[in-house]
């Protein structure tokens, strides 16, 4: 279980390092440590800001000679100021030159949403806002279908600039659709997911469809603490289930909270800047969870949602923006 079979015969690896939220000054360090220790997917985006120094993180990784490109899995994301047709190859060129790499074997659409464009030499990465400096600034999107987005994806593949392509925060109805044109199937699914947002359905609908899953945020709420979208009760690192099984496993919570989604079948990227947290994370092969144990912890769904732009979109960028409902 340590790589997740893909439908084209690929394997991806089941537990990759998150970038979001690592600041800058420490990505190129820890992209080039976690590399070191053993870490072979790397899970970036271009909304996260740092592409520029996880690439130099994984140029100084590979000219230790720790690894080869081809042993790495790079995933990066199309933000959604790009999903024209016009704009999505000039984005994956963007995020090939600063993580200073040929290709990338899995390019995602970030999210069901198509905003204005905004210009390179403007601002990058966009971001929300389209215009910060507004007097009321605001999300302001454009009449992009997600088809005119896929078949640009899909040209990104013929041209070698990308191995796979695959969506996030995605249902099951859009990937339904999705699947009645798309004449490059979805490689990967990336959404929330954790013992209080376990999607049962979701997961089961890409399984049924050979569709990768992999879960972001699978430690729960701890990214989303500093901003202000989830509560410190809310902790699954913190829970009474969740240390009580970690202590008959003997070992950490953490530990627990990725193997439960391993053991679903799923690839995790958790996110870490802590060179103990890193290397404990990768230490989840040598031990199984038991039946009753995956059931209990399971059964901690809340269908708790903590990256919603149904909520975070109008707190923070004034403007409503459901996607899920």
């Amino acid at each position: 279980m340590k790589e997740m079979s893909l439908a084209d015969g690929s394997t991806i690896p089941s537990v990759g390092l998150g970038l979001w939220k690592i600041d800058q000054g420490q990505t190129a360090n820890v992209v080039e440590s976690a590399i070191g220790m053993g870490y072979r997917h790397l899970d970036a985006a271009c909304d996260y800001g740092n592409e520029a120094e996880a690439g130099e993180g994984i140029q100084r990784a590979l000219a230790t000679g720790v690894c080869q490109r081809e042993d790495l899995w790079v995933t990066s994301k199309l933000w959604n100021t790009y999903h024209a047709k016009a704009h999505v190859r000039m984005a994956v060129e963007r995020s090939l030159a600063d993580l200073k790499l040929d290709y990338l074997d899995l390019y995602l659409v970030h999210f069901p949403i198509a905003q204005r464009f905004v210009p390179f030499d403007h601002r990058y990465p966009p971001e929300w806002f389209f215009d910060p400096a507004a007097p009321s600034p605001r999300i302001e999107t454009a009449p992009v279908p997600i088809a005119e987005t896929w078949g640009a994806m899909e040209s990104l593949v013929t041209a070698g600039l990308v191995k796979r392509i695959g969506v996030c925060n995605f249902g099951c109805s859009l990937l339904r659709d999705l699947l009645s044109y798309a004449s490059i199937r979805p490689s990967v699914l990336q959404v929330e997911s954790h013992p209080y947002l376990t999607q049962e359905k979701l997961l089961r609908y890409c399984q049924s469809e050979k569709i990768g899953y992999t879960a972001f945020s699978p430690l729960g709420a701890q990214s989303y603490f500093s901003l202000g979208m989830a509560e410190e009760s809310e902790s699954l690192l913190n829970h009474s289930l969740i240390h009580e099984v970690a202590a008959g496993q003997r070992r950490s919570p953490a530990q627990v909270l990725l193997r439960w989604g391993i053991q679903r079948g799923t690839a995790v990227v958790p996110k870490s800047a802590n060179q103990q947290r890193l290397a404990e994370n990768l230490k989840v092969f040598d031990f199984e969870l038991t039946e009753a144990e995956m059931r209990s912890i399971s059964g901690l769904n809340r269908n708790r949602r903590f990256n919603d732009p149904g909520d975070f979109c109008e707190s923070a960028f004034n403007t409503f923006f459901p996607i899920y409902e």
